[in-house]
């Protein structure tokens, strides 16, 4: 009896390795090259972090030695081939601020557009926005950069930004909204900063709310 029972287990387990055992090793093979891939894909990351962290590096030491043609070059092949990165956007804010003091305003813009585009954390975003609205209020394109200023961006950055919101408020000639933008400013910065004192300094400018 036992040996019946147990030769019936076993036509059943061929039964149903015969009718499932090819579904059963594609399962199993698809599983273990979903791991290999997931594996080689952090290698890969890891990888290009390293190289992209060099190259930045190297980037650093241009600039610092006012290399501008080799920070602009090297610069673009970091977003090139490592634009997946920190490094990317790092490196976009870095050729901004160069191009910035070359006044290049329009190559500035794009970098820090691209910046705003592929940054990988909101962080670095709201910084580069920042910076592009700044840029705007240059060229006198105000509602530009009153749109970027009025994105999302962090409370470490509150002061900076509506401190830049007063500025574009008094370049548009709106005294009320600029004393409002300026008030909230000094509110977010910190009681014993020197940049409250700017900012305190335009708000006294303006003179009293009639």
């Amino acid at each position: 009896m036992y040996d019946l029972e147990e030769q019936e287990k076993i036509d059943a387990l061929k039964g149903y390795w015969n009718q499932y055992g090819r579904l059963i090793i594609v399962v199993a093979i698809a599983f273990l090259v979903g791991i290999a891939g997931v594996k080689y894909w952090q290698h890969h990351q890891l990888a290009q972090a390293e190289q992209a962290s060099v190259a930045f590096t190297k980037l650093q030491e241009a600039q610092q030695k006012n290399d501008t043609a080799t920070v602009k070059s090297a610069g673009a092949e970091i977003m090139e081939k490592f634009g997946e990165t920190n490094y990317g956007a790092m490196t976009a804010l870095l050729l901004a601020k160069v191009n910035v003091e070359a006044g290049d305003g329009k190559a500035a813009g794009a970098q820090l557009q691209w910046a705003i585009d592929h940054a990988r954390d909101e962080d670095t975003r709201a910084l580069a926005r920042f910076k592009l609205a700044a840029l705007l209020l240059d060229e006198k394109k105000y509602e530009d950069a009153m749109r970027l200023l009025e994105q999302k961006h962090s409370e470490a950055m509150a002061a900076l930004v509506f401190d830049l919101k007063g500025d574009v408020h008094i370049a548009q000639g709106h005294v009320a909204e600029a004393r409002a933008a300026y008030k909230v400013a000094i509110e977010k910065s910190a009681p014993t900063s020197s940049y409250r004192n700017v900012i305190q300094v335009k708000l006294d400018a303006l003179g009293p709310a009639r």
